[in-house]
């Protein structure tokens, strides 16, 4: 059957018009898609156990859709370019800082060992780092490789215990052994295996015993009862209790030396606004306290989904608001003798910074003057310049430690390095 020339050409034009009537209802639908707010039902084990790569986003909003946590340079900074860092950051007068080891790639909590060595541990690479001094030059060496997350650790009686998400693992007379640890002994396991807000820190109080918190696997929901708390464990017996609830998310804390309460940071949700909520800085009084998780945040604002019926004077209030999406990490109390009188016990916290806003704030040091009573707090910026412009992040200060001298170390897992801040009078 033989098509007529004009006929042929018609067939074609509605051919390629169907074409690009279907490529142009499918380019719509693409836009449509990707103009809508993610949203997801995180109350169930499926998603608990499997969550998505975005699970951080929970119910995102027109106002803040697009944002996402910015990725460091996965090979940190070189020493030039921290060179050029440390000269933009600001301190106080009599104040100084420098690059104690750089090639401590995503480095996060940090813990001294009996003879001087500095263990580090990681965001996502999975290591943990040994820092020695050798002949005035600090070398670092990875002593453990494909961990799940180890980002908290603690040196006690010798031994290196590391939280790698589900487990806490003891390594024995570590500073004998950092050419080969061996497979270490898991002390304590009754932990969720997921890795969504799974990362933990580590804090000994007197009595020898390690406070760890456990973050939910979201942004914002019911959690699992396993988790959005904070546990005191013994790691010679692996007994456990839980000591404080409806904790959102804690990656730091301290034990008070006035005290001996546990004092920590907790980042608040996400996905409300640029300025809300506050994240905290809690001090626990009396075990069981529950502090508003998912119920209240920053101490007076009701969830406007989870609140279901719950007032904020129910839940513990935070000794201060520290700000929207600062994102306090590691904090210390200061106990040394190096920095000026008027600093004894002050509390110093490295805020990691935003991503949650379109104009970041955090990537700084602040420094908490309040008493053991935790009323009227103040807070201070005590070093800044981390952040240039809008989005523009230097570094990420994560965690602090206090140094033999009296000086204080800080970990950085955006520039992969360690610095000192010294002070000394003029």
């Amino acid at each position: 059957m033989k098509f007529h020339r004009s006929v042929f050409q018609s067939v074609l034009a509605l051919a390629a018009a169907a074409l690009l009537a279907g490529t142009s209802a499918g380019n719509a639908q693409q836009q449509d898609k990707s103009r809508q707010l993610k949203k997801y039902e995180s109350g169930t084990k499926e998603f608990w156990t499997h969550p998505p790569d975005d699970w951080f986003l929970g119910d995102e909003t027109e106002a803040q859709k697009g944002l996402a946590p910015p990725s460091g340079p996965p090979t940190g900074a070189s020493d030039a370019e921290l060179a050029n860092i440390i000269k933009k950051i600001k301190l106080p007068a009599g104040f100084k800082i420098e690059v104690y080891a750089s090639g401590v790639l995503a480095a996060r909590q940090m813990a001294w060992g009996d003879k001087g060595t500095l263990f580090v541990g990681s965001f996502g690479l999975g290591n943990v780092y040994a820092i020695k001094d050798s002949g005035g030059k600090k070398e670092v060496k990875t002593i453990l490789k494909g961990l799940n997350m180890p980002t908290g650790l603690a040196v006690k009686d010798g031994a290196l215990y590391v939280i790698a998400v589900d487990k806490l693992i003891r390594y024995d007379d570590i500073e004998n052994k950092l050419d080969n640890p061996g497979e270490g002994k898991v002390v304590y396991d009754d932990m969720p295996s997921y890795a969504a807000h799974g990362w933990k820190y580590i804090a000994v109080d007197k009595e020898g015993w390690f406070y760890i918190p456990f973050g939910p696997p979201f942004n914002i929901g019911i959690p699992p009862t396993s988790v959005s708390q904070i546990r005191r464990v013994d790691p010679k017996t692996g007994n456990a209790e839980i000591y404080a609830l409806g904790v959102r998310n804690s990656v730091g804390g301290d034990v008070d030396p006035r005290t001996g309460k546990y004092w920590f940071t907790e980042n608040a949700r996400d996905w409300i606004s640029d300025d809300l909520p506050s994240d905290k800085l809690n001090m626990i009084n009396k075990i069981g306290e529950h502090f508003g998780y998912p119920y209240c945040h920053q101490g007076n604002l009701p969830d406007d989904k989870f609140a279901m019926g719950h007032k904020c004077s129910e839940f513990t209030p935070p000794v201060l608001n520290l700000g929207a999406h600062v994102a306090p990490l590691g904090m210390k109390f200061y106990t040394g003798d190096q920095f000026p009188a008027e600093y004894k016990n002050n509390i110093l916290i490295a805020e990691h910074g935003s991503w949650n806003r379109h104009k970041y704030q955090g990537g700084r040091i602040m420094r908490v003057i309040v008493g053991p009573d935790g009323k009227n707090p103040k807070q201070e910026v005590f070093a800044s310049g981390w952040i240039e412009g809008d989005q523009g992040y230097l570094g990420r200060p994560d965690d602090i430690i206090l140094a033999k001298d009296g000086s204080i170390l800080v970990a950085d897992d955006w520039a992969g390095a360690i610095y000192r801040i010294s002070y000394s009078k003029k």
